[in-house]
C-alpha cells in the first residue's frame, strides 16, 4: 500500500473546505437575491406602500396644480405676487389665466 504525500493530503483537505464553502455561499446568494427588491431595498419587515388610486377629481386638480406651478416659475418676484393674490381672490384659474398674459 502506497501512502500519499502529506502535502498531498493538505490540499485535497483545502480543497475539499473550499467546494464546501462555495455551495454555502451559492445557497446564501440565492436567499440575498430573494429578499432584496430590484431597486436596492430589503424587503424583510417592511410593507410595500400601494399605490394611490387617483380620482377624476384630484386628477383634475393635479393637472390644475401643474399648470398653475409652470405658469409662475418662469415669472419675476413682483409679477409672482401678483398672481398669487388673483389666485386668492379668483381663484386658480383666474390665476393660470393671468400668469400667461404676463408671460407674453
Amino acid at each position: 500500500m502506497q501512502r500519499k504525500n502529506p502535502a498531498v493530503r493538505e490540499l485535497n483537505r483545502v480543497s475539499t473546505a473550499l467546494k464546501e464553502l462555495a455551495g454555502a455561499f451559492q445557497g446564501l446568494g440565492s436567499v440575498l437575491v430573494a429578499t432584496v427588491s430590484s431597486n436596492g431595498t430589503s424587503r424583510t419587515g417592511t410593507r410595500q406602500r400601494a399605490k394611490p388610486r387617483l380620482t377624476a377629481a384630484w386628477r383634475r386638480a393635479l393637472k390644475l396644480q401643474g399648470a398653475y406651478m409652470g405658469t409662475i416659475r418662469g415669472l419675476k418676484p413682483r409679477q409672482r405676487s401678483q398672481v398669487k393674490q388673483i389666485r386668492a381672490a379668483k381663484g386658480v384659474r383666474a390665476a393660470i389665466a393671468a400668469a400667461r398674459r404676463m408671460a407674453n
